[in-house]
């Protein structure tokens, strides 16, 4: 068994979305290698960070990702398989990728209640004015807000009923 850590800097930018891991941006890895009867298990970390826009509001962004990853490497000549050991080495570049670009996320947002984009002017959303403003109520429901309004109204003036025993 060997453990190894290394940084790596990526050549080309992986991942297509809105979110990617851009070139020249640097990779963490952390790998533990085993001699299996069937091959070299090859399990481990990679520590990364995408960059992208926010999903709702398109303003730019940048999160770090961990990613656990694990794969046999198979010896040459038995089944085929997706990876093999080449001449004593195992290429980990495929692997570390796939497993770094599933882990970006599918819709990326800047914070998890994002407003996102106003739809009449396109201009970006605050949180406060979303929460200043009221919800227009359907004119159908006015009949229960007045209801509403006067049980209300009620229990503020009436004392609490308090039974002496």
């Amino acid at each position: 068994m060997r453990e190894h850590r290394f940084s790596v800097t990526l050549a080309d930018q992986w991942g297509e979305g809105i979110v990617s891991y851009p070139a020249q941006s640097e990779v963490d890895l952390e790998v533990r290698l085993e001699s299996v009867h069937e091959g070299i298990l090859v399990s481990g970390t990679v520590d990364a960070e995408y960059s992208g826009v926010c999903g709702r509001c398109l303003i730019d962004i940048s999160e770090p990702v961990e990613v656990e990853f694990q794969e046999l490497f198979a010896y040459p000549g038995g089944e085929e398989t997706d990876f093999e050991v080449q001449d004593d080495h195992v290429d980990l570049e495929t692997l570390v990728r796939e497993a770094a670009v599933l882990a970006l996320p599918f819709q990326p947002v800047c914070q998890p209640d994002c407003p996102g984009l106003d739809p009449n002017t396109g201009e970006r959303l605050t949180g406060s004015t979303r929460a200043n403003e009221e919800a227009p109520i359907d004119p159908r429901w006015s009949a229960l807000r007045q209801i509403a309004d006067q049980g209300s109204t009620a229990q503020s003036r009436d004392p609490e009923n308090t039974e002496e025993s």
